[in-house]
């Protein structure tokens, strides 16, 4: 479905597809080059024109980045899919292990967060020579890796 002013044939410039998808003109150019978007055709004067296709695709890559996706997983994910296609139980599969590696990144997260948070506790922001904050990120003070 195409928003009001997004007519289907029409053609733009990188600088209009970077505003409308809310990317960057050198996030565009680097996801062509690594072969995420296709290379657009040019213009009899050499400028980069781009359509709708162009324009659903990067806002697709762009969307699966802000939800972690790493940048294979977008490129398995648009060869199984992408906008306007399903393989649910292939896509399914790949979010599921994503979904994993989330949750082992919050409960990571989570563990850190306590150690830092009894760390600072204990910090009584003195002039002393013993500082638990910098004891936990200097292995000579304590000996071991994050104690």
């Amino acid at each position: 479905m195409t928003k009001p002013g997004q007519a289907r044939g029409e053609k733009f410039p990188i600088g209009t597809l970077a505003r409308r998808s809310g990317a960057t003109i050198e996030t565009i150019r680097y996801y062509e080059r690594i072969g995420l978007l296709s290379p657009p055709p040019r213009s009899s004067s050499g400028r980069r024109v781009y359509g709708h296709s162009d324009l659903r695709t990067l806002t697709f890559v762009r969307r699966a980045r802000e939800l972690g996706f790493r940048l294979e997983d977008i490129r398995t994910l648009l060869q199984l899919g992408g906008p306007g296609r399903a393989a649910c139980g292939d896509v399914r599969e790949l979010a599921s292990r994503h979904l994993a590696d989330i949750r082992s990144k919050l409960h990571d997260l989570q563990n850190l967060e306590r150690l830092l948070a009894s760390t600072v506790s204990q910090c009584s922001g003195s002039a002393a020579p013993e500082c638990p904050v910098l004891d936990i990120l200097d292995i000579e003070r304590t000996g071991s890796p994050l104690a």
